[in-house]
């Protein structure tokens, strides 16, 4: 879509800014339209935006955080600066990782170690299928973001670069499960663990993740197969860059420590890789590369933690199940930081429900949006559904597992001055709780 296609969103979205700017001069309370308030509407009208222009997510983003800015600052007596102090922490933290983490991926590509895999996986469905479980089990220990760039690399070369969209679709939803019923693969469940949230009590989130990987990717690994397989022996043997590796590795161990230590991971991760440019070339341009889809998801990030939500209706399994597809749309993060203060929720449920539910659609995890740096071909909403349907009817699959075996329990109040009702010991409580 050329640039005429941009200029009518933008007169789309001021023409309808315009009677706010008319006739709300001064307002202090909401503004609503049938009801809804105008910032829900402006950030849908951003989502359907980025749907529809998928070549200019950037700038529709943009453009919709300078709309719901305009509202906030001139109407509604809105404190930025205090605002972005609270979200700083998010916000930094995510930029450093997604900038961080895409050097890494060209690193580990560099390594040469990826060149190996089609020496080692099968040459049928099951060679794309094994590659997803190891996504799936990396991203437990790492991030969900390195966990989806790692196995986006290798796809990039096991598969000759043809990767089909749904196979894409299944990566980030491996790296997405696989962080799901760990504290330190998931922004959201990290999130749960800094707030008080023992990491047992998220850890049956597996229950579900399990089934929904065993599904999506059965299809997916079919997919792929059936559009590019793994060439046996198209390879020779490459020799390994070790000192590319060991910095590979520097960098996942700075992430785990610093999140340990100091719960900001992405200082580990640039420590390592300036600690790792003494000795290796780092590939500098790669910041450039993932820069736009960084500022994307940062956009849609800051758009979301300004929507006017005081609380999420009441702490259910259907709520956490709804969540799940809310999450797709809306960034998981504030609505995990609004379940936390809310309480009363079954935290594994949870954390599968936000964690699992952004993989539905590209831009609904950083890890799908980390993705689509490597394949551009990956910011189309309709060929992601369209290609990726596995992984939304696998969300529901584990979901109903994860009922089925152990239920819904919320989980005691994890913060003394909070107050939840209808508390159940949950399957994997803190004994300490």
């Amino acid at each position: 879509m050329k640039g005429p296609m941009i200029r009518k969103f933008i007169f789309t979205i001021i023409t309808l800014f315009a009677p706010v700017l008319a006739f709300a001069s001064g307002a202090a309370d909401p503004i609503t339209f049938s009801g809804i308030p105008l910032e829900f509407i402006l950030f849908g009208l951003t989502l359907i935006g980025v749907a529809i222009f998928h070549k200019y997510t950037l700038r529709v983003a943009l453009v919709g955080l300078s709309s719901i800015l305009i509202l906030k600052l001139g109407f509604l007596n809105f404190d930025l600066p205090h605002h972005l102090m609270e979200e700083s922490s998010i916000l930094l933290n995510l930029f450093g990782l997604l900038l961080g983490f895409a050097i890494l991926a060209n690193l580990f590509e560099e390594s040469k170690v990826p060149k190996l895999l089609p020496k080692i996986l099968p040459d049928d469905w099951k060679g794309p299928f094994f590659l997803l479980i190891f996504i799936f089990v990396l991203s437990a220990f790492l991030d969900n973001i390195a966990a989806a760039l790692i196995g986006g690399s290798i796809a990039f070369t096991v598969f000759s670069r043809k990767v089909h969209i749904g196979y894409l679709a299944a990566i980030v939803a491996a790296s997405n499960a696989g962080g799901s019923g760990s504290v330190l693969g998931d922004t959201t469940t990290t999130m749960m663990w800094i707030d008080g949230v023992s990491p047992f009590n998220v850890l049956h989130a597996y229950a579900a993740a399990i089934p929904a990987l065993l599904f999506f990717g059965v299809f997916a690994s079919f997919q792929q197969h059936k559009y590019h397989p793994i060439l046996k022996g198209a390879y020779e043997a490459p020799k390994v860059n070790y000192k590319n590796l060991f910095v590979c590795i520097l960098i996942l161990t700075g992430a785990i420590i610093a999140n340990f230590v100091l719960e900001f991971p992405s200082a580990g991760v640039w420590a390592a890789i300036l600690i790792g440019s003494f000795f290796i070339k780092i590939n500098w341009g790669e910041i450039l590369k993932a820069l736009p889809g960084s500022l994307f998801l940062l956009s849609l990030v800051l758009c979301a933690s300004m929507m006017p939500v005081d609380q999420l209706p009441d702490a259910t399994w259907q709520t956490a199940f709804s969540l799940g597809f809310i999450s797709a749309v809306f960034d998981n993060i504030p609505l995990t930081k609004l379940a936390l203060d809310q309480m009363g929720y079954d935290w594994g449920v949870l954390a599968y429900a936000v964690g699992f539910g952004g993989s539905m659609i590209w831009f609904g995890s950083s890890a799908g949006v980390a993705i689509s740096t490597m394949y551009p071909e990956a910011k189309s909403v309709s060929n992601w559904v369209k290609g990726g349907w596995h992984v939304i009817v696998g969300y529901v699959i584990g979901f109903t597992v994860l009922m089925l075996t152990f239920g819904w329990h919320p989980h005691a109040p994890h913060k003394t001055d909070g107050t939840s009702e209808n508390i159940n010991e949950a399957p994997f409580a803190d004994p300490d709780e």
